[in-house]
């Protein structure tokens, strides 16, 4: 199924499923020479595993990532990099009442529809736990663009109607939720916990921001730079929208508010506002490419709900088992893993080209 795999040059192909044995990745054309271990790959793997903390799933991942290929003696080979999650801590029994219910606002029907047969414990491969293994790949993608002086950080810029007030990248990574505001950080969690206690779940929305970009990534027409994030961030699950720059404002904007004004920085040609978000005609520009993603509420809740059932008949449903109130904090480094793979793929094309 060619829908496993995602990029060119950076080619990363993705296996196996959410109660299976084990998850993992096959990436080709990973340079040589790169020094390379676990170590590197873990810290995201850590920061997307479940378990972490009161607004997350409690099923309990090491998400220990094994390199079965593509290393010798520490350093990359050229050849293709295999890297594996084993699968340890699944409940199975907790999806028994869904063998032939579909749980609404999931990907139950449309899978039986495409495939003709499902595997209903804990989603099978439509599951969020398939982002383990881009995250791993995210994570050797990072290596490559760090060499350019690239970094990506995203974080979470909303839950339900609750908006960060301002954004400070130091404190990401010291709040539960991954906001880049602190006080607001408490009332999402809150707001997080609200859904929870009333079996519920809630959106939000996870902004990105990538800063060292060189200029002239991307390609004309087909493959513009916002058409390939674009691909790569609605291929995760429960994103249902993308905006780049300003985003939708355009649609209120006159031309003249819309061509933003050029600067000088440093010998380097910029824009005042940045309202393309980093991307013009499809190629980047070396400003900081931002994009927002709105992530839609976790389908699994434990409230009762109407549901479908494989006969078409209608019944009453409450979901069992470990899910997320709210899929933003640990969608951070899926989005940032997804973001690299892209920019690491349009940045060893560009070599082949200048």
């Amino acid at each position: 199924m060619a829908g496993n795999s995602f990029g060119e040059v950076f080619r990363v192909t993705t296996f196996g499923e959410s109660h299976g044995a084990a998850i993992g990745c096959i990436i080709d054309g990973v340079p040589p020479n790169i020094i390379l271990s676990e170590k590197d790959i873990q810290h995201d793997l850590d920061r997307r595993k479940p378990g972490q903390s009161e607004v997350t799933t409690a099923r309990q991942e090491s998400d220990a990532v094994e390199i079965l290929s593509g290393v010798f003696e520490g350093r990359t080979t050229g050849t293709s990099l295999a890297l594996l999650i084993r699968n340890k801590d699944q409940h199975s029994a907790d999806y028994d009442n869904l063998k032939d219910v579909f749980r609404p606002g999931h990907a139950d029907y449309s899978y039986f529809q495409k495939f003709g047969i499902r595997d209903h414990r804990g989603g099978g491969r439509s599951s969020g736990r398939e982002t383990a293994a881009r995250v791993a790949a995210g994570a050797v993608a990072k290596k490559i663009l760090s060499f350019e002086g690239v970094r990506i950080v995203a974080y979470t810029l909303a839950v339900g109607d609750i908006v960060v007030d301002g954004v400070d990248h130091s404190v990401i990574e010291q709040n539960i939720v991954r906001a880049p505001d602190l006080r607001k950080s408490q009332e999402m969690i809150a707001r997080i916990n609200e859904a929870r206690e009333l079996g519920d779940s809630i959106g939000g929305i996870v902004e990105a921001v990538v800063m060292g970009c060189p200029p002239g990534l991307g390609d004309p027409v087909f493959d513009k730079l916002e058409a390939r994030l674009s691909h790569a961030m609605m291929s995760i699950g429960s994103v249902k929208g993308i905006e780049f720059g300003a985003g939708f404002a355009v649609a209120q904007m006159r031309g003249s508010q819309c061509n933003d004004s050029p600067v000088i920085d440093k010998g380097h040609l910029k824009t005042k506002n940045n309202i393309a978000g980093g991307v013009i005609g499809g190629i980047a520009t070396g400003e900081d490419i931002c994009f927002r993603i709105a992530v839609k509420p976790a389908s699994s809740i434990a409230r009762s709900q109407i549901a479908a059932a494989k006969d078409l008949s209608l019944t009453s449903l409450e979901v069992k088992g470990r899910h997320d109130p709210c899929l933003c904090p640990r969608m951070v480094p899926v989005v940032e893993a997804m973001t690299a793979i892209v920019l690491a793929d349009a940045y060893l094309i560009q070599k082949t080209i200048r």
